[in-house]
């Protein structure tokens, strides 16, 4: 019975990967696309860093991986896995 739930859930969770790369043009015209009112805070958060201020998001994630793991914040180590692994 469990695996009969936990498998339609992982087919989901691995489907919910496979959009724009935040922070990409693509992303953006998507986002701008939107109905702002459905928009969670972490979108108008990162619509705001990467498409309002141009933010770079490569050159966020090169920079993580420079800076010793050991001082990422909470914070940044869930960005730096949300927006940097498995980018091209």
């Amino acid at each position: 019975m469990k695996l009969k739930l936990i498998v339609p859930l992982l087919a989901l969770f691995a489907l919910a990967g496979c959009g724009e790369k935040i922070g990409s043009d693509a992303w953006c015209s998507k986002m701008e696309e939107k109905n702002k009112g459905d928009w969670t805070i972490e979108q108008a958060g990162d619509y705001t860093k990467y498409c309002v201020l141009g933010m770079d998001p490569a050159k966020w994630c090169e920079k993580m991986e420079r800076k010793d793991k050991g001082d990422w914040t909470a914070s940044e180590a869930a960005d730096y896995a949300k927006n940097c692994i498995g980018r091209d």
